[in-house]
């Protein structure tokens, strides 16, 4: 068994540590007594502050302070000491996000994260966690494991022309007019009299997908139709038919709205509804436009009962924004404590990869590849985003399910 000399166990050491070793099968003990320290047989590690300079005092503090950060190679400095236990409490608890940066959306933006491009691709915290297990002479074999495929699908709007009516289709038709999409208004006829399928509606792939993977997951905007929120209104039958439908077969969670954020009581209304159309309570959510701030949108999100997060990741870039595609508790820095709030990283999503990154398909599965190469070697779950909007070939996604099923392949290849 290790033992770890501290200053005091702290609640900041004792999730830290127990993310190195616990996930990793290593038995420990914290000792606080330099006496009983040194008594100690091997292993040993000296994470005393006050007697080892190479201890940061990141993890003995209890608020929330503006550090120093410097990279070197695959080092992380803070308040200029290289401490790997410090660095994996400083990305895995996001702690860089609770200083006050934020894009046009109120999010922390992945250009201000100190991931950056070289990094966030690496599941850092794992990497760091593994080199200290070797670092100690632990018995401590790495091993490369095909990860759970965990895939998860955004409903932002679930048909492109059914089911809307009124004042929204004529503003539609209209728009179409003025920009000459004359396709589009055949199309929506088409749709409208039962001759075509609706371009958006693949529920019935995302079903069979639910089928085969039992831990994938469907995230449903229910909010008030708004400029960023343009779901069908859940007070449509037909929609709530829809909603109880897929649910047979797939676990769906709340994807709370643009306007939802840090408005609680939007939050309660929308899972509320979704609660009474599933007829039980909805516990895990994934937000709109990846829209969350830390830590008020997490505190809502736990007040409204909500049990599971699953937005950790960056819309601009794929890979590991908490450094690890593990699922963990959240720590919230503001009360300095863990919480049962669990956390499940996802590692790309598919408007990243087309949009924001401008891969093509090939380019896509390269990156995918790579991706779940490293959550293989180093641990967790490869959890992955998809819209119902993208994955049927269509417009600008044509061709595009082609990445989806080499990713629901990944296991047999």
């Amino acid at each position: 068994m290790l033992t770890i000399l501290v200053d005091k166990i702290t609640p900041r050491i004792e999730y830290t540590f127990d993310f190195i070793f616990s996930d990793r099968g290593v038995l420990y003990r914290f000792v606080t007594e330099i006496v009983e320290f040194e008594k100690a047989s091997q292993p040993k590690l000296n994470y005393s502050a006050s007697l080892n300079s190479s201890v940061s005092s990141l993890l003995y503090e209890t608020g929330i302070v503006q550090k120093r950060l410097n990279k070197y190679g695959f080092r992380l400095r803070i308040d200029e000491i290289d401490d790997k236990v410090a660095s994996i409490f400083f990305v895995l608890s996001r702690y860089e996000e609770y200083i006050d940066e934020k894009d046009i959306y109120g999010r922390f933006p992945f250009s201000k994260s100190i991931l950056g491009r070289d990094w966030v691709e690496l599941a850092v915290c794992d990497r760091w966690a593994v080199d200290l297990i070797k670092e100690l002479s632990l018995n401590y074999i790495p091993r490369v494991v095909a990860p759970e495929l965990k895939p998860t699908f955004d409903i932002d709007n679930t048909y492109a022309y059914r089911l809307k009516k009124g004042k929204r289709r004529m503003m539609s038709i209209f728009k179409d007019i003025l920009t000459l999409k004359f396709s589009r208004i055949k199309e929506r006829q088409s749709v409208l009299r039962g001759k075509k399928k609706d371009p958006y509606d693949t529920f019935d792939i995302i079903r069979d997908i639910g089928e085969k993977f039992i831990s994938t997951k469907v995230f449903w905007l229910v909010g008030k139709w708004a400029k960023k929120d343009r779901n069908i209104g859940v007070d449509v039958l037909e929609h709530q038919r829809l909603i109880k439908d897929v649910s047979l077969t797939i676990d769906i969670g709340l994807h709370p709205s643009f306007a939802s954020f840090k408005r609680l009581n939007v939050i309660k209304e929308e899972k509320n509804n979704l609660d009474s159309i599933l007829e039980g309570k909805t516990l895990n959510s994934r937000q709109h436009f990846l829209r969350f701030r830390l830590p008020d949108t997490y505190q809502q999100l736990i007040s409204a009962g909500f049990k599971n997060e699953y937005s950790m990741g960056f819309a601009e870039h794929v890979g590991f924004r908490a450094g690890t595609a593990r699922s963990h508790d959240w720590f919230n820095l503001k009360t300095n404590e863990r919480t049962d709030f669990r956390i499940h990283p996802f590692v790309y999503m598919d408007g990243t990869l087309r949009e924001y990154m401008k891969l093509d398909v090939n380019q896509s599965k390269e990156k995918i590849n790579q991706l779940y190469e490293e959550v293989a070697t180093f641990g967790g779950d490869f959890t992955f985003i998809w819209h119902n909007e993208t994955i049927g070939d269509y417009g600008l996604w044509n061709g595009w399910y082609d990445v989806l099923n080499f990713t629901l392949k990944l296991n047999n290849e």
